[in-house]
Protein backbone atom coordinates (compact mmCIF):
# COMPACT_ATOMS: atom_id res chain seq x y z
CA UNK A 1 0.00 0.00 0.00
CA UNK A 2 3.00 2.51 -0.71
CA UNK A 3 2.17 5.46 -3.05
CA UNK A 4 0.45 5.52 -6.11
CA UNK A 5 1.39 3.32 -8.91
CA UNK A 6 3.49 4.44 -12.12
CA UNK A 7 0.46 3.96 -14.25
CA UNK A 8 -1.50 6.24 -11.51
CA UNK A 9 1.14 8.74 -11.36
CA UNK A 10 1.49 8.68 -14.81
CA UNK A 11 3.29 12.03 -16.82
CA UNK A 12 0.64 14.83 -16.40
CA UNK A 13 1.90 15.62 -12.28
CA UNK A 14 -1.65 15.81 -11.07
CA UNK A 15 -2.31 19.38 -12.03
CA UNK A 16 -6.02 19.23 -11.96
CA UNK A 17 -5.92 17.10 -8.88
CA UNK A 18 -3.45 19.45 -6.70
CA UNK A 19 -5.78 22.38 -7.81
CA UNK A 20 -8.88 20.43 -6.21
CA UNK A 21 -7.53 19.38 -3.39
CA UNK A 22 -6.16 23.34 -2.65
CA UNK A 23 -9.79 24.27 -3.09
CA UNK A 24 -11.14 21.81 -0.82
CA UNK A 25 -8.18 23.09 1.47
CA UNK A 26 -9.23 26.61 0.91
CA UNK A 27 -13.04 25.52 1.71
CA UNK A 28 -11.57 23.72 5.32
CA UNK A 29 -10.17 27.21 6.03
CA UNK A 30 -13.26 29.01 5.88
CA UNK A 31 -15.20 27.22 7.83
CA UNK A 32 -12.84 26.75 10.54
CA UNK A 33 -10.59 29.77 10.12
CA UNK A 34 -9.31 29.13 13.70
CA UNK A 35 -7.10 25.74 13.47
CA UNK A 36 -4.99 23.78 10.66
CA UNK A 37 -6.72 21.45 8.23
CA UNK A 38 -6.19 18.39 9.27
CA UNK A 39 -5.65 15.82 6.20
CA UNK A 40 -5.29 11.85 6.27
CA UNK A 41 -3.09 10.52 3.30
CA UNK A 42 -3.72 6.61 3.22
CA UNK A 43 -0.81 4.80 1.16
CA UNK A 44 0.68 8.45 0.85
CA UNK A 45 4.12 6.87 0.41
CA UNK A 46 6.78 9.14 0.24
CA UNK A 47 5.12 12.23 0.23
CA UNK A 48 3.71 13.38 -3.22
CA UNK A 49 0.62 14.80 -2.20
CA UNK A 50 1.55 14.59 1.51
CA UNK A 51 4.26 17.75 1.49
CA UNK A 52 2.92 20.00 -0.97
CA UNK A 53 -0.53 19.79 1.59
CA UNK A 54 1.66 20.49 4.28
CA UNK A 55 3.29 23.80 2.60
CA UNK A 56 -0.53 24.83 2.23
CA UNK A 57 -0.71 24.71 6.05
CA UNK A 58 -2.56 21.40 6.72
CA UNK A 59 -1.63 18.99 9.24
CA UNK A 60 -1.19 15.93 7.28
CA UNK A 61 -1.10 12.59 8.87
CA UNK A 62 0.26 9.66 6.44
CA UNK A 63 -0.46 6.16 6.49
CA UNK A 64 1.55 3.57 4.73
CA UNK A 65 2.77 0.03 5.67
CA UNK A 66 6.16 0.97 4.01
CA UNK A 67 9.46 1.83 6.38
CA UNK A 68 11.14 2.81 3.68
CA UNK A 69 8.07 4.91 1.77
CA UNK A 70 7.96 6.48 5.29
CA UNK A 71 11.49 7.24 6.07
CA UNK A 72 11.37 8.87 2.50
CA UNK A 73 8.75 11.04 3.58
CA UNK A 74 9.91 12.10 6.49
CA UNK A 75 13.36 13.61 4.54
CA UNK A 76 11.54 14.79 1.91
CA UNK A 77 9.03 16.57 4.44
CA UNK A 78 12.27 17.93 6.58
CA UNK A 79 13.91 19.57 3.02
CA UNK A 80 10.11 21.56 2.42
CA UNK A 81 10.52 22.62 6.14
CA UNK A 82 7.46 21.22 6.76
CA UNK A 83 8.33 18.07 8.76
CA UNK A 84 6.70 19.56 11.88
CA UNK A 85 3.37 19.61 9.86
CA UNK A 86 3.81 15.75 8.71
CA UNK A 87 3.03 13.11 10.77
CA UNK A 88 4.14 9.13 9.35
CA UNK A 89 2.21 6.56 11.01
CA UNK A 90 2.85 2.72 10.07
CA UNK A 91 -0.10 0.91 9.18
CA UNK A 92 -2.95 0.06 6.43
CA UNK A 93 -5.83 0.47 4.84
CA UNK A 94 -7.29 -2.99 6.10
CA UNK A 95 -7.07 -1.66 10.27
CA UNK A 96 -7.10 1.98 9.61
CA UNK A 97 -9.23 2.66 12.37
CA UNK A 98 -6.73 1.80 15.04
CA UNK A 99 -4.47 4.06 13.47
CA UNK A 100 -6.15 7.40 12.62
CA UNK A 101 -9.65 8.80 14.61
CA UNK A 102 -12.85 7.90 13.40
CA UNK A 103 -14.08 11.22 11.62
CA UNK A 104 -11.27 12.61 12.17
CA UNK A 105 -10.13 14.32 9.05
CA UNK A 106 -10.99 16.93 6.98
CA UNK A 107 -10.00 15.90 3.75
CA UNK A 108 -8.84 11.88 3.19
CA UNK A 109 -6.79 11.04 0.21
CA UNK A 110 -6.50 7.14 -1.37
CA UNK A 111 -4.80 7.96 -4.35
CA UNK A 112 -3.36 4.91 -6.29
CA UNK A 113 -5.11 2.82 -3.35
CA UNK A 114 -8.53 1.42 -4.61
CA UNK A 115 -6.63 -0.60 -7.31
CA UNK A 116 -4.18 -2.50 -5.20
CA UNK A 117 -6.26 -3.32 -2.21
CA UNK A 118 -7.92 -6.31 -1.69
CA UNK A 119 -11.55 -5.40 -1.17
CA UNK A 120 -12.21 -1.67 -3.00
CA UNK A 121 -15.24 -1.54 -1.04
CA UNK A 122 -14.15 -1.92 2.30
CA UNK A 123 -10.86 0.85 1.97
CA UNK A 124 -13.73 2.60 0.38
CA UNK A 125 -15.59 2.31 3.74
CA UNK A 126 -12.32 2.67 5.63
CA UNK A 127 -11.76 6.07 3.80
CA UNK A 128 -15.07 7.43 4.18
CA UNK A 129 -14.94 6.67 8.51
CA UNK A 130 -12.14 8.84 8.74
CA UNK A 131 -13.52 11.84 6.92
CA UNK A 132 -15.44 14.14 9.29
CA UNK A 133 -18.80 15.16 8.84
CA UNK A 134 -18.92 17.31 5.67
CA UNK A 135 -15.09 16.64 4.84
CA UNK A 136 -14.24 14.90 1.41
CA UNK A 137 -12.87 12.07 0.36
CA UNK A 138 -10.29 12.26 -2.96
CA UNK A 139 -9.30 9.26 -4.41
CA UNK A 140 -7.66 8.58 -7.89
CA UNK A 141 -7.61 5.68 -9.74
CA UNK A 142 -5.92 3.87 -12.79
CA UNK A 143 -8.25 4.29 -15.55
CA UNK A 144 -9.48 0.86 -17.85
CA UNK A 145 -9.72 2.64 -20.99
CA UNK A 146 -6.64 4.75 -21.41
CA UNK A 147 -5.53 1.20 -20.88
CA UNK A 148 -6.80 -0.60 -23.69
CA UNK A 149 -6.33 1.89 -25.79
CA UNK A 150 -2.39 2.34 -24.98
CA UNK A 151 -1.92 -1.45 -25.19
CA UNK A 152 -3.86 -1.76 -28.35
CA UNK A 153 -1.45 2.09 -29.81
CA UNK A 154 1.54 -0.54 -29.13
CA UNK A 155 0.42 -3.79 -30.71
CA UNK A 156 -0.37 -5.48 -27.53
CA UNK A 157 -3.86 -6.35 -28.54
CA UNK A 158 -4.18 -9.63 -26.34
CA UNK A 159 -3.88 -7.35 -23.48
CA UNK A 160 -5.82 -4.21 -24.92
CA UNK A 161 -8.34 -7.56 -25.43
CA UNK A 162 -7.75 -8.98 -21.38
CA UNK A 163 -8.12 -5.13 -19.90
CA UNK A 164 -11.27 -4.52 -21.64
CA UNK A 165 -13.16 -7.73 -20.90
CA UNK A 166 -11.79 -8.86 -17.71
CA UNK A 167 -14.36 -8.15 -15.05
CA UNK A 168 -12.04 -6.07 -13.12
CA UNK A 169 -9.61 -4.47 -16.21
CA UNK A 170 -6.95 -6.88 -15.59
CA UNK A 171 -4.52 -7.97 -18.71
CA UNK A 172 -3.53 -11.09 -16.78
CA UNK A 173 -1.90 -13.03 -13.61
CA UNK A 174 1.36 -10.91 -14.02
CA UNK A 175 -0.99 -7.50 -13.39
CA UNK A 176 0.54 -5.65 -11.04
CA UNK A 177 -2.56 -4.09 -10.48
CA UNK A 178 -5.94 -5.93 -9.26
CA UNK A 179 -8.44 -3.55 -11.03
CA UNK A 180 -8.96 -0.53 -13.42
CA UNK A 181 -11.31 1.28 -13.22
CA UNK A 182 -14.32 3.31 -15.70
CA UNK A 183 -16.12 6.65 -14.43
CA UNK A 184 -19.28 5.22 -13.89
CA UNK A 185 -18.00 2.58 -11.79
CA UNK A 186 -15.97 4.33 -9.50
CA UNK A 187 -18.83 6.60 -8.87
CA UNK A 188 -20.88 3.57 -8.11
CA UNK A 189 -18.30 2.55 -6.05
CA UNK A 190 -17.52 5.45 -3.77
CA UNK A 191 -21.87 6.47 -3.35
CA UNK A 192 -22.48 2.80 -2.82
CA UNK A 193 -23.64 2.47 0.84
CA UNK A 194 -25.23 6.27 1.06
CA UNK A 195 -22.48 7.37 2.95
CA UNK A 196 -20.63 9.71 0.20
CA UNK A 197 -22.17 11.82 -2.69
CA UNK A 198 -19.51 12.52 -5.20
CA UNK A 199 -19.00 16.14 -6.17
CA UNK A 200 -16.23 16.03 -8.62
CA UNK A 201 -15.78 13.60 -11.06
CA UNK A 202 -12.42 14.59 -13.29
CA UNK A 203 -10.07 12.99 -15.60
CA UNK A 204 -6.21 13.08 -14.56
CA UNK A 205 -3.99 12.44 -18.02
CA UNK A 206 -6.82 13.26 -20.16
CA UNK A 207 -4.38 13.79 -23.29
CA UNK A 208 -1.22 14.95 -21.60
CA UNK A 209 0.17 11.41 -22.42
CA UNK A 210 -0.93 11.62 -26.22
CA UNK A 211 0.62 14.41 -26.79
CA UNK A 212 4.28 13.89 -28.67
CA UNK A 213 6.65 14.40 -26.67
CA UNK A 214 8.67 16.40 -28.96
CA UNK A 215 5.75 18.50 -28.80
CA UNK A 216 5.26 18.87 -25.13
CA UNK A 217 8.63 19.44 -24.55
CA UNK A 218 9.51 21.71 -27.34
CA UNK A 219 9.19 24.86 -25.18
CA UNK A 220 7.88 26.42 -22.16
CA UNK A 221 4.92 28.42 -24.00
CA UNK A 222 4.23 24.71 -25.91
CA UNK A 223 4.62 23.00 -22.18
CA UNK A 224 2.08 25.66 -21.33
CA UNK A 225 -0.23 24.96 -23.70
CA UNK A 226 -0.31 21.03 -23.22
CA UNK A 227 -1.14 22.31 -19.31
CA UNK A 228 -3.86 24.17 -20.38
CA UNK A 229 -5.55 22.28 -22.78
CA UNK A 230 -5.30 18.97 -20.11
CA UNK A 231 -7.00 21.71 -17.41
CA UNK A 232 -10.17 21.66 -20.14
CA UNK A 233 -10.21 18.28 -20.85
CA UNK A 234 -10.31 17.01 -17.71
CA UNK A 235 -13.95 18.20 -16.95
CA UNK A 236 -14.73 16.95 -20.47
CA UNK A 237 -17.56 14.17 -20.29
CA UNK A 238 -16.69 12.63 -23.54
CA UNK A 239 -13.09 12.53 -22.51
CA UNK A 240 -13.16 11.29 -18.96
CA UNK A 241 -12.68 7.33 -20.02
CA UNK A 242 -10.02 8.06 -21.69
CA UNK A 243 -8.06 9.51 -19.09
CA UNK A 244 -4.78 7.84 -17.84
CA UNK A 245 -5.82 8.06 -14.13
CA UNK A 246 -9.51 9.44 -12.53
CA UNK A 247 -10.12 11.48 -9.62
CA UNK A 248 -13.13 12.14 -7.76
CA UNK A 249 -13.78 14.25 -4.23
CA UNK A 250 -16.28 13.00 -2.35
CA UNK A 251 -18.28 14.78 0.25
CA UNK A 252 -19.34 13.12 3.62
CA UNK A 253 -22.92 14.83 4.46
CA UNK A 254 -22.65 17.00 7.60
Amino acid sequence: MSGATAEVTGTAGGGVVHRALAAEVTRVRGLQPGRPPRVLDVGGGSGAWAVPLARLGCEVTVVDNSPNALAALHRRAHDAGVHHLVTPVQGDVDALGEVAPERGADLVLGHGLLEVVDDAGAAVAALTAAAAKGGAVSVLVAGRYAAVLARALAGRLAEARAVLTDPDGRFGADDALRRRIDAAALREMLEANGALRVELLQGDGVLDGWVPGAVRDGSPAAARAVAELEGLAAGATPLLDVSARLHALARRPG
